[in-house]
């Protein structure tokens, strides 16, 4: 594809300031376009695997990561009482895999991806109103009045994604059935220190993942996410109380209890799902990441699949001839992996007992071989 080519980025999170970053090292002409007023740490815990520390190393991102981030021995699987169901050894991910496993802040890792991306290609306070697809150019309308013209459409505009509407049609994502309540604790607020530094709890329909988030183990996350028949239309979270979450964990572990007891405050999200797209692209508009295949987040893979998606679609627009076998190539390559991720994410099956992460966390998307079109 022409390297002269403009390319816009709608949406600067994780994915798209990685795809944008990707691009831009590859020597394309890229823009991004992100409706919120400036970068901000806001977040929580997320997990780096292999496979996506080796497409950071791409960008020169991983150093500041590496040496900040938290560095799990395992991964250990419990039932709520406490008894053990499986062991992950992490500790052998650099040797094995060529990366190690990190758990860090969202906000630091998005800070990093960020900062990988030209300061002047990255403009805030641009809400997307209006795309007019045309083959010659596709010409995007923002709140602010201002229109532009790209030659090639990223979505990388998160499950409410606007291009996406474009791609596949309005249709809304559907509520999971499933909350979730998350928050940081500082360390020294624990009543006494984790057993692992890695551990999830399961019961049949419930579950606690808690980790630390940096090197100095100062900051302590978890996640505990349960059943619910419905989710309020439009509303991005809800206020909880200490006492209702705490209560709702009832049948697990003591420690596990007392450690949720120890947030300063309560709040509970919605997991929304939807069934794998069977069109990627339309012309030169194309999506990725959570606008094209959101799943829940019981791998940790939902970032890892949008930066997979960035660097195989970047490596499709360096080699093909031409924007339509470009396109092509990349949702061939990644239909199949993204679909048995989000398959067993939606599961919430792993590492629930012993398993081997090889095919997960061995992925290369720098290296691993493109579709034949």
């Amino acid at each position: 594809m022409n390297m002269d080519a403009r390319i816009a980025v709608i949406g600067c999170g994780l994915g798209g300031a990685a795809t944008a970053a990707l691009l831009q090292r590859a020597g394309f002409n890229v823009s991004v376009f992100e409706q919120a007023a400036a970068f901000q740490r806001i977040g929580a815990g997320i997990h780096l695997t292999p496979n996506l520390v080796n497409i950071l190393r791409h960008l020169g991102a991983d150093s500041g990561l590496i040496d900040a981030g938290f560095k799990p021995s395992c991964f250990v699987s419990r039932e709520a009482s406490g008894r053990l169901l499986g062991n992950l050894d992490l500790s052998e991910t650099q040797a094995k895999y060529g990366a190690p496993y990190l758990t860090v802040h969202r906000g630091d890792f998005h800070r990093a991806l960020v900062n990988a991306v030209s300061a002047d290609k990255i403009n805030f306070n641009k809400q997307l109103q209006e795309i007019e697809y045309a083959p010659s150019g596709t010409v995007l309308s923002f709140a602010d009045g201002t229109r532009e013209t790209f030659d090639l459409v990223i979505g990388a505009d998160g499950l409410s994604s606007k291009v996406r509407s474009l791609v596949c049609g309005p249709e809304k994502p559907v509520f999971a059935g499933q909350v979730a309540y998350r928050g940081i604790i500082n360390t020294s607020d624990l009543a006494s220190a984790p057993r692992e530094d890695l551990t999830k709890w399961w019961s049949d329909d419930k579950f606690i993942i808690s980790y630390y988030l940096d090197d100095g183990r100062s900051e302590y996350y978890f996640v505990a996410g349960l059943p619910a028949q419905s989710w309020p239309e439009g509303v991005q979270a809800m206020d909880a109380s200490i006492d209702e979450m705490v209560d709702a964990f009832g049948e697990f572990e003591p420690w596990a209890q007392e450690m949720l007891s120890r947030s300063s405050v309560a709040r509970k999200w919605p997991l929304f799902e939807r069934k794998p797209e069977a069109v990627w692209y339309r012309g030169n508009v194309v999506i990725l990441g959570d606008a094209c295949h959101p799943m829940r987040p019981h791998m940790a893979q939902g970032a890892a699949m949008a930066i997979e998606d960035g660097m195989i679609l970047t490596r499709c627009l360096v080699e093909a001839p031409d924007m339509e076998i470009a396109l092509r190539r990349y949702q061939l390559t990644r239909e199949a992996r993204v679909a048995e991720v989000q398959k067993i994410s939606n599961e919430n099956t792993w590492l629930k007992s012993e398993t081997n992460p090889d095919w997960l966390f061995a992925y290369d998307a720098a290296h691993a071989p493109l579709a034949v079109v």
